[in-house]
């Protein structure tokens, strides 16, 4: 039974529907429609991949999560950096790097972003300034501010996002990491991906105020909430942040969203009624963003079926690059544990 001080969290708010206005190029918006589906395609092949025992250990995947991926990362620079946490399979994706790669990691092979040795919940990409996802709950957020430490140390045009969830703002590391990015006004863009469960746990039964984004004001930076199953407003809420953190103030983003499938593949998701799910699967962030194209009148049905083909396509190159890629050479276990010393150390 969902209380009902619950009820207008797990509830979609109607009144974050009005579409956000389109000031992109048409090639622009079409390359984010483009990246979401493939996200969500690449999502279902992991869980047909996980069913089929070719991927083992955890995998958490970002079914309905899609706007909030793309709408996040397409803005990053080059040069910034992001770290995220074990629900990465479409933030390293989004950043750029190559999906036959990451799915060649989800399979431990050795062609994989991490050499096979990460799996599904420690992505890394280091020429992409990918920093990784982390398997500890929240463990990753004091990274965040030393990345961000580093960059305003030497003074250089940098932002860090750190994509965390929910369930870690109960968890004392965040506490310290937000202290600390306000404190010494970091460059630091904190989005909490807020999909309504821990686990099983609704935020509400975790967070004594279940509005996170006001935690922003608690640690000297700016907060707010978006829709983050619109991928516009993500988009314009991480551009405004960006700006602020620039100019000394970082930001703690909420995004509203909410994950169509179980916390990971063996979860079942019994603790959410058919409604809540059906209410949720109405917003899909994907149907949504293309409405708004269509309405715009940047694509049609015919260009909406050839992006989903080009995709299916590229979809079945990934999984063979995965399946042909050659188990790690035992020889190498301890390869990559330390960094080698500079000279004359």
């Amino acid at each position: 039974m969902v209380k009902e001080a619950e009820r207008t969290l797990l509830q979609p708010h109607t009144s974050q529907n009005a579409p956000v206005e389109l000031h992109e190029s048409r090639d622009e918006l079409l390359q984010m429609f483009y990246q979401m589906v493939l996200i969500r395609e690449f999502e279902d092949k992991a869980w047909e991949m996980y069913t089929r025992a070719r991927i083992g250990g955890y995998c958490h995947t970002n079914h309905g999560e899609e706007a909030v991926v793309v709408g996040a990362i397409h803005p990053m620079r080059p040069q910034d950096w992001i770290v995220s946490f074990y629900r990465e399979h479409g933030h390293i994706i989004a950043r750029g790097s190559d999906p036959k790669r990451v799915m060649a990691e989800l399979f431990g092979r050795r062609d994989g972003v991490s050499h096979g040795r990460g799996g599904s919940m420690h992505l890394f990409d280091a020429g992409r300034r990918f920093l990784g996802g982390y398997g500890i709950v929240a463990g990753h957020m004091p990274l965040s501010v030393g990345v961000g430490y580093s960059s305003k140390y030497r003074k250089a045009d940098e932002i860090t996002l750190c994509l965390t969830g929910e369930g870690a703002m109960a968890n004392g590391a965040s506490h310290e990491a937000l202290n600390m990015i306000g404190l010494y006004h970091l460059p630091v863009i904190t989005l909490i991906v807020n999909n309504l469960y821990g686990m099983g746990t609704s935020v509400s039964e975790s967070a004594a105020n279940p509005n996170l984004w006001e935690r922003g004001h608690i640690y000297g930076m700016h907060g707010l909430q978006v829709d983050g199953m619109d991928v516009i407003a993500m988009k314009r809420a991480i551009e405004d942040c960006m700006e602020r953190t620039r100019s000394g103030e970082p930001c703690l983003i909420e995004a509203i969203t909410y994950r169509f499938r179980g916390h990971s593949i063996a979860d079942p998701a019994r603790y959410r009624t058919p409604e809540e799910v059906h209410a949720w699967r109405e917003q899909d962030p994907i149907e949504r963003f293309y409405r708004q194209l269509y309405s715009a009148g940047l694509i049609n049905e015919e260009q909406r079926a050839e992006i989903e083909q080009r995709v299916a396509r590229q979809i079945e190159e990934v999984v063979d690059f995965a399946e042909n890629s050659p188990e790690p050479d035992p020889s190498g276990l301890l390869d990559y544990l330390y960094v080698d010393p500079p000279p004359n150390v």
